[in-house]
């Protein structure tokens, strides 16, 4: 279990780290979401910009098992390779964006 807490705290780290990179004085708020319960993980954009409402996710992760599953990534820098920076071993990480044949070939978990 003591692996799982471990993956919680990265989670939640890259996730806050990249919700804080976007400017305070935007009109778009950055809410991250955190269901430690049923290991959810989330960060959202809502609010509205020149009369257009913006909302979207832009990072999903879960954890299923002993896995970080990855199931969103709207982001340039690839939250898997910062979790491999943190010393989550890419074995525990599933780009579960991708089709589950296709898995096999990304150097990541499969499932």
């Amino acid at each position: 279990m003591e692996k799982i807490e471990q993956y919680r705290i990265y989670v939640q780290q890259v996730l806050t780290e990249y919700a804080h990179q976007w400017p305070s004085n935007s009109e778009i708020d950055r809410q991250l979401i955190f269901d430690t319960k049923h290991d959810h993980y989330q960060l959202v954009y809502a609010g509205w910009k020149n009369r257009w409402r913006q909302y979207g996710c832009v990072l999903h992760l879960d954890i299923k098992g002993d896995k970080i599953w990855i199931q969103h990534d709207g982001t340039e820098i690839g939250i898997a390779d910062e979790l491999v920076k943190l010393g989550v071993p890419k074995s525990d990480i599933v780009l579960a964006f991708h089709e589950p044949l296709v898995r096999q070939y990304t150097g990541f978990a499969v499932g």
